[in-house]
């Protein structure tokens, strides 16, 4: 990093190598490239082939050689010292304060609370001055200071046990804002400089010594999480990489960690990263608990799943189904049942918003993969697949149908199926099934002479007892028994009007001449000496048995009130600790809320508000008087229908004359109804 202590001498150092020398520190290669649109640090790194080139070189860099140059010299013969010449070397006797050996935290919340952010400003704004036309070499000082000053022990390459924003979540909110301000002015290299952390970690995980990586670290995630595309922007570069260095695990977690970071803030960047890198590799045994644990972490992230949709198809669903299912494949049986466990959000992925237009699509796989010797559990899964292609995308008929020749071992499993579950498959799905069943039928006809075999003769028998289903769809008792209740009690209704009492009805006299009425009348009778005989019982047994009630319940009663007396004292002493608490923090928070809210939200707030005042006034104000106008309105018509006086005769005899004309109403009804079901059974 730079230093305020450097001599003209030791800056250039850093333009060493360059061949043209022109004002204001000339153009790294890094800029020239940016320009261009390559990405150089992920080209370079993947080409193991040959020794990477050299990137432009950053203050930190340049000190960081000098301070190993140094060490190197710190051990003279010890005659030369006398001849060396001084004024030709000052560095060796001032070195910068950040070659010397930085030292270790126990951890990385002490390493940031020592980071010193206001050294970290005036280095940064040192670097901008000395190369003002090189925007990539501040973003690379500032990754090497923070790598160089956040010393602690480095954990495993994927920090599984720490949060998903780790470290990043540690920094503070100066040294956020000092990281955004220069992601800001810079945000056209932030790709590059992504490439350059993820390349930088790399190359030193090949050292013995490694530094540890938190300071790239949180770059990589304070990048992604304003612009998670970067991650994906060269997914097969990054694949290639990935496959490079397959036999160098920790550096396979390390780029699958870098590039998984974006997942956490977009879902679909996410998917992107696990589709396009994880996905290729869950076969290795080393990578595969990763991927598994990431894909995992990252839909438990993201519990609203829309975002992701589009993102996975066919290609990539079903290699994902074969390592849920199929037995004895790459993964171990835990991983195996982890990723089962995310299936069926992963089948909503695949299926998308509008699974009625594309689940046509996966039925030939699925069909094709229902063979009768595949395991039960993958083969339980392929069957309600396909029943749920065939319920929601009608295509899905069509593209069966093509299929069925070809498929007929697995067109078999899957109509003994449809006839298993016949009656919990919707209508819509019956009635559809028809057509398919009967051209079935009819290719089977075709084919009984040019081909003989039993899946053809089985699928044959199959289409014939669905028919059968279809056809003897089963008399409707539950409706007839209710037309039939209508009708009766609409007949005894009218029989009573007819004869104006119970007594003196047909339905009567037909109860009485049938003995029903003297059976119930005892029915009646017992049911009322019953009655009194268990009220006499209660009379005379309740106080005791309300006594023995009081005197075991009294004590439990009397302890539980006095330990709601106490809860409620605690709640008392809580709630009131707790309004206190908000009382002293609402000013805080009103005040946080001005401060960091932008202006925008508050021109918001001051169109919302005109925008309901004008509502108020232009229709809720007119619809209320226009309701207080009917309402006049309808209290004036009473009124003369009534003569001028409102009384409850008045309001009866409206409620009768309602009542009247609902009854002949449905007394006509009724009479129609009959005439047309005596119509209906009199033989022509």
């Amino acid at each position: 990093m730079a230093s305020n202590n450097g001599s003209v001498g030791k800056w250039e150092v850093v333009k060493k190598g360059k061949k043209s020398n022109s004002p204001g520190g000339g153009k790294s290669p890094t800029v020239k490239k940016a320009g261009g649109g390559g990405r150089k640090a992920l080209g370079e790194s993947n080409q193991p082939s040959r020794p990477p080139l050299k990137m432009s070189e950053t203050l930190f860099d340049a000190f960081e050689k000098m301070g190993k140059k140094q060490n190197k010299e710190q051990v003279p013969p010890p005659a030369e010292p006398e001849h060396k010449k001084p004024s030709n070397k000052p560095a060796k006797k001032s070195p910068p304060s950040n070659t010397s050996t930085h030292p270790t935290h126990k951890t990385l919340e002490e390493a940031f609370k020592a980071l010193n952010v206001g050294d970290l400003k005036q280095q940064m704004a040192h670097s901008q001055s000395l190369f003002p036309e090189n925007p990539s070499v501040w973003l690379k000082d500032l990754a090497g200071y923070l790598n160089f000053h956040l010393t602690a022990p480095d954990t495993e390459p994927t920090l599984s046990s720490y949060a998903h924003d780790y470290p990043y979540c540690l920094t503070g909110k100066e040294l956020k804002g000092v990281i955004k301000g220069l992601f800001d002015r810079c945000s056209d290299l932030l790709p590059d400089l992504f490439d350059h952390c993820v390349y930088t970690m790399l190359r030193e995980l090949d050292r013995q010594s490694g530094e540890p990586l938190h300071g790239y670290r949180v770059c990589i995630q304070a990048i992604l999480q304003d612009k998670p595309r970067i991650a994906t922007q060269s997914l097969p570069e990054y694949l290639e990489l990935l496959r490079s260095v397959q036999n160098r695990p920790v550096k396979c977690l390390t780029i699958m960690w870098a590039l998984g970071q974006a997942g956490f803030y977009d879902l679909s960047q996410g998917l992107r990263v696990w589709l396009g890198i994880m996905l290729p590799v869950l076969g290795v045994k080393s990578l595969s608990s990763y991927a598994i644990a990431y894909l995992e972490r990252l839909l438990l992230l993201h519990a609203n799943l829309t975002k992701g949709f589009g993102i996975m198809g066919p290609k990539e669903f079903f290699p994902l189904l074969d390592f849920a299912f199929m037995p004895k494949n790459a993964l171990s049986p835990s991983l195996q049942e982890q990723l089962r466990r995310l299936y069926p959000r992963l089948k909503v992925l695949a299926f998308g918003a509008k699974p009625e237009n594309t689940l046509h699509t996966y039925l030939p796989s699925f069909l094709s993969r229902a063979t009768p010797h595949c395991p039960d559990d993958m083969k339980r899964e392929l069957l309600n697949s396909m029943t749920e292609c065939l319920c929601v995308d009608v295509q899905s008929l069509g593209v069966w149908r093509q299929l069925y020749t070809k498929h007929l071992p697995q067109s078999s499993l899957l109509l003994k199926h449809l006839l298993k579950s016949w009656n919990k498959l919707p209508p819509k799905l019956r009635k559809n099934l028809e057509e398919t069943i009967q051209s079935f039928r009819v290719t089977n006809e075709e084919m009984r002479d040019t081909v003989e075999c039993q899946d053809l003769q089985e699928c044959n028998d199959l289409c014939q007892n669905l028919q059968v289903k279809m056809r003897g769809r089963g008399f409707p008792w539950s409706k007839l028994l209710l037309v039939l209740l209508v009708f009766a009690a609409g007949f005894v209704i009218h029989d009573i009007r007819s004869h104006g009492s119970f007594k003196d009805s047909t339905t009567a006299k037909h109860l009485r001449s049938s003995g029903v009425t003297a059976v119930s009348q005892q029915a009646w009778s017992k049911i009322t000496i019953y009655t009194k005989q268990g009220f006499s019982w209660l009379e005379t047994n309740t106080p005791y048995y309300y006594s023995e009630c009081v005197r075991v319940m009294g004590p439990l009663v009397e302890q539980g009130r006095e330990k709601t007396k106490t809860a409620a004292i605690f709640l008392f002493e809580k709630g009131s600790q707790f309004i206190l608490w908000v009382r002293e923090k609402t000013p805080q928070a009103v005040e946080w809320v001005n401060n960091n809210t932008p202006d925008s939200i508050f021109q918001l707030l001051a169109y919302l508000k005109e925008l309901l005042l004008l509502l108020h006034q232009n229709y809720i104000l007119p619809a209320l008087a226009y309701m207080s106008e009917l309402l006049q309105r309808a209290w004036t018509s009473l009124q003369d229908s009534c003569n001028g006086e409102v009384s409850v005769s008045c309001l009866q005899g409206h409620a009768v004359s309602f009542t009247n004309s609902t009854w002949q109403l449905l007394q006509h009804t009724t009479s129609a109804i009959k005439s047309w079901a005596q119509d209906l059974l009199t033989p022509a």
